[in-house]
C-alpha cells in the first residue's frame, strides 16, 4: 500500500466512522422536536450535523492519543486497533491532528450559530461558551489539563449524559425555535441516557484492562455485575420517559415506533451478562449504538411528518 494511503487509512482509523452516526443523533431528535413546532432551517440543520461529526472526531482523536499516553491502549485492550498506539501515527501527528479538527469545529459552530441567530449577540455569546466547553470536554475526556482525565475517575458518564442528551438536544431545539418548554427534556434525557449506555457497553467490554492500567471508569468503580444493573436502570428509564412523552403530548402513531428499539437493546445488554468475549461484545457496542440512532430518527419522524 502506498505511504499516502497508509496515512489515510490511519486517519480514518483513527476518526472512527463508526461512532459519528452516533453523534448525530441529538441532533436529528432536536430536529424533530423543532419541526413538530413547525420551525426548521435546512442550512441550520447541515451545520449542527457538521459540527457535531467535528467535535465527535476531536473526542476520537483526543482518545486515541490520551490512552496510548497513559499506556491505557496495551495488548490487553479489547477492540478495534488504536492508531498512536500501534505505530500507524505518532504522537506528533495526532496533536496537530487535534488542533486542526478543533479549528474546524469551532468555525463550524461559529457558522451555525451566525445562521440561527443573526446578530442576536446573547445567545450567540451563549453558545460559544457551551460550544467551548464541548471542545474541552473532547479533549480532556482522557487527555486532561494538569491532571487526571476525568474519563479516567468516572466521570465520562455524566459527560456523555450532558453533551450527548441535554445539551445536544434542547440546544439543537433552541437554535431553531429560540424558545425552550419542559415536554422536550423527556426525550432529551432519554436519548442522553440511551447515549450513556454505549458507553458503558465499551466500559463493560473493557472492565479488566482498563481496571488493570488505572484507567477507573464507572464500570470498574461498580464492578461487572453491578454495571450491567446500572446499564439495565439506563435503558429501563430512557424507555419509560420516552412512553411518558409520547402519551403526554400526545405523539401520531409513527412516532410510538421508535420504542421498537427496546429489543435490541435488550437484547444486547442480556448478551453482555452471558459473555466477555471481545468479539461478540463489540458487536454488541455497535448494535447499542445503532439502536440509539434508530431512536432518535424514528421519533423525529414521527415528530417532523406525521
Amino acid at each position: 500500500m502506498e505511504p499516502r494511503a497508509k496515512r489515510l487509512q490511519a486517519w480514518l482509523l483513527a476518526a472512527r466512522p463508526r461512532t459519528l452516526p452516533l453523534a448525530c443523533a441529538s441532533i436529528l431528535l432536536g430536529t424533530g422536536l423543532a419541526a413538530s413546532a413547525d420551525a426548521f432551517n435546512g442550512v441550520v440543520l447541515l451545520l449542527a450535523l457538521l459540527t457535531a461529526i467535528a467535535l465527535q472526531v476531536l473526542s476520537n482523536l483526543a482518545n486515541d492519543y490520551g490512552d496510548a499516553a497513559s499506556g491505557a491502549d496495551d495488548q490487553s485492550r479489547i477492540g478495534p486497533v488504536r492508531a498512536v498506539s500501534s505505530g500507524l501515527l505518532t504522537p506528533q501527528a495526532m496533536r496537530k491532528g487535534m488542533i486542526i479538527t478543533a479549528i474546524v469545529a469551532a468555525l463550524l459552530g461559529l457558522s451555525l450559530l451566525i445562521t440561527a441567530f443573526g446578530n442576536q449577540w446573547g445567545e450567540i455569546v451563549t453558545f460559544l461558551l457551551l460550544g467551548a466547553a464541548a471542545l474541552l470536554a473532547a479533549v480532556t475526556y482522557t487527555v486532561g489539563l494538569g491532571g487526571t482525565p476525568y474519563g479516567y475517575r468516572g466521570f465520562g458518564d455524566i459527560a456523555v449524559f450532558v453533551f450527548f442528551g441535554l445539551l445536544g438536544v434542547l440546544g439543537t431545539y433552541y437554535l431553531y425555535t429560540q424558545q425552550l418548554s419542559w415536554l422536550p427534556l423527556l426525550p432529551a434525557t432519554a436519548c442522553g441516557l440511551l447515549a450513556t449506555a454505549v458507553l458503558n457497553v465499551n466500559n463493560v467490554r473493557d472492565i479488566e484492562s482498563d481496571a488493570g492500567n488505572g484507567k477507573i471508569t464507572l464500570a470498574v468503580r461498580l464492578g461487572r455485575e453491578n454495571a450491567i444493573h446500572y446499564h439495565w436502570a439506563l435503558l429501563g428509564l430512557a424507555l419509560l420517559l420516552t412512553l411518558i412523552y409520547l402519551v403526554t403530548l400526545p405523539v401520531p402513531l409513527a412516532g410510538w415506533s421508535c420504542l421498537l428499539v427496546a429489543k435490541p437493546l435488550t437484547d444486547a445488554v442480556r448478551t453482555l451478562r452471558h459473555t466477555r468475549d471481545g468479539e461478540i461484545l463489540t458487536g454488541m457496542l455497535k448494535k447499542t449504538a445503532i439502536s440509539t440512532l434508530l431512536y432518535s430518527v424514528l421519533l423525529s419522524i414521527g415528530l417532523a411528518f406525521f
